[in-house]
């Protein structure tokens, strides 16, 4: 799945309609993190060169932890690197104009990535806990349905590298909103014996449902298995590093 400093999907790569990235840790891009502002923009300066486009035709989430999507259109261009966002709580970002680049952002929560083949659509979305028992990716599949009429079978998606259930314990409060928002959990939670009251949460699982659920087929889904909590020297960790890291990015463009 490797390449360069980046992390690809196959199945994106092999229709020849997008740029994808998953960046490491080689490549900061979280503002106000652990690097300076002026590190970080020369950081976006350089994946954008290596995808084929410039900070100018980019943009960038602002990130909330909810299960909003916002529509990009041509006058979004570089809002969040060269021009001040004008929204908030946007947590999944889709277009149909090809040569705009969508940035989120992670340190453990999970990137979905979307493409709608037939329709030449691209999404990306951030699922940490509270986004996938909102069931964000859902959301992002309502979206492509209700304003570019997709076909749930004409979309492939990626599960892209983050905390693992190998690495992810939750206490009763994560566990009580799983069971209430999910019909069937006992492929997402797991009792741990050695501890009172404390489960290991499978989001990768948990998203993949979400995705099936909404309609998307499962052999077109592709999940990478790649723990940024047991790899914390290729990924950033907020677990590991109590918070004080930088961000990794996913990052999607259809190509002109």
């Amino acid at each position: 799945m490797k390449k360069n400093k980046y992390y690809a999907f196959e199945k994106f790569s092999e229709t020849g309609l997008v740029s994808h990235a998953f960046t490491d840790r080689t490549l900061n891009l979280g503002f106000n993190t652990v690097d300076a502002d002026e590190t970080i923009l020369d950081n976006f300066k350089m994946i954008c060169s290596d995808l084929g486009t410039q900070i100018e035709d980019s943009v960038l989430s602002q990130q909330t932890h909810k299960t909003d999507i916002r529509v990009v259109t041509d006058a979004d261009r570089g809002k969040g690197l060269v021009k001040k966002r004008d929204y908030s709580d946007v947590d999944g970002l889709v277009t149909d104009i090809k040569g705009i680049a969508l940035f989120t952002f992670y340190a453990d929560c999970v990137p979905l990535f979307f493409l709608d083949k037939k329709k030449q659509i691209v999404g990306v979305a951030h699922a940490g806990w509270r986004g996938t028992v909102g069931h964000i990716g859902q959301k992002m599949v309502d979206v492509m349905k209700q304003t570019f009429n997709s076909d749930p079978k004409d979309i492939i998606a990626g599960i892209g590298p983050s905390i693992g259930s190998c690495c992810y314990k939750v206490n009763r409060d994560v566990i009580d909103q799983f069971n209430q928002n999910f019909d069937d959990t006992t492929k997402v939670l797991k009792k741990l014996e050695i501890e009172d009251d404390k489960w290991t949460l499978d989001l990768w699982e948990a998203n993949k449902i979400i995705l099936q659920k909404s309609g998307i087929l499962e052999e077109n889904i592709d999940v990478s298995e790649l723990c940024t909590s047991c790899n914390n020297d290729e990924f950033f960790s907020y677990r590991v590093e109590d918070g004080n890291t930088g961000r990794m990015s996913a990052v999607i463009m259809l190509k002109q």
